[in-house]
């Protein structure tokens, strides 16, 4: 039995990880590599040739769609989407992609997922598939709506959530998101920090980040959200990094590619 080579492309490493092991189950499948963006991405399947692509729709810079542009009709082979939303931009393209996975997903979810790659990468249909998908994508318009993170505006705060149900051992227990000081990503699942308290939910944390009023929280970095509310100093460790100190004292460092936003949303320092 040949094995299928396949490329996973994901931003948080613990996704990718995830990811790796949720394909060790399917003995004829082998992961060629891992890309960390959307560039990446381009050169490895340049570079790679893998059979089939589990790409993640919502990247910084180059989104899972910019990626399936760059790379063409001529050289992109099968794609499985893998997204935080159930958005008409993924459902668009569901004719042309293999299949499409919304985060957090279930094991069985996922196998159904492979085992329709695999069915139809056998019957020579899913290169075809990646083809007409690069192209309609290359025809697609970004005003149109068709690329993943033009179409996901941010919340408007009349519209965020204002509380979180979330399981304490037998029981569940709301908690206001006013509380929360920080959010950190935990593979598929999110935990919330409220002072002392820690809280896990299952959900990513793109996902949550959707539903949250962008004016008080903001993405620090890959895996943190925090409060804006309770940022009491930035730390400017060098000219490249910036540490967050919270009002509780928790120190979180900031990404480089998130530094300039997080000074713009506080107010720049004169």
């Amino acid at each position: 039995m040949a094995e299928l080579s396949v490329l996973l492309v994901d931003d948080e490493p613990l996704a990718r990880r995830g990811l790796r092991q949720a394909l060790s189950r399917h003995v004829d499948m082998t992961v060629c590599g891992e890309c960390r963006d959307g560039r990446e991405a381009v050169a490895s399947i340049h570079a790679l040739r893998p059979r089939l692509v589990l790409l993640d729709v919502q990247m910084p810079e180059l989104d899972g769609f910019g990626v399936v542009r760059e790379v063409g009709a001529a050289m992109m082979p099968a794609v499985i989407f893998i997204t935080a939303y159930d958005t008409f931009a993924v459902r668009a393209f569901d004719m042309h992609a293999v299949d499409y996975l919304v985060k957090p997903f279930a094991e069985e979810r996922f196998d159904e997922a492979l085992n329709r790659a695999r069915q139809r990468l056998r019957q020579g249909e899913a290169v075809e598939l990646g083809r007409k998908l690069a192209a309609l994508l290359a025809d697609a318009a970004p005003a149109q709506g068709m690329g993943a993170t033009a179409s996901l505006d941010p919340v408007r705060p009349d519209e965020a959530l204002d509380r979180l149900l979330v399981k304490v051992g037998t029981r569940s227990v709301l908690v206001p998101v006013a509380d929360i000081d920080w959010i950190g990503a935990d593979d598929y699942c999110v935990t919330l920090h409220v002072g002392e308290r820690e809280h896990v939910l299952r959900e990513s944390l793109a996902a949550l980040e959707s539903r949250l009023d962008a004016e008080r929280f903001v993405r620090i970095h890959r895996s943190v959200i925090v409060n804006v509310e309770r940022i009491r100093e930035l730390h400017h460790d060098s000219p490249t990094e910036m540490v967050v100190v919270l009002s509780t004292g928790q120190r979180l460092r900031v990404s480089r590619g998130r530094k300039d936003v997080l000074e713009r949303r506080l107010g720049r320092a004169r």
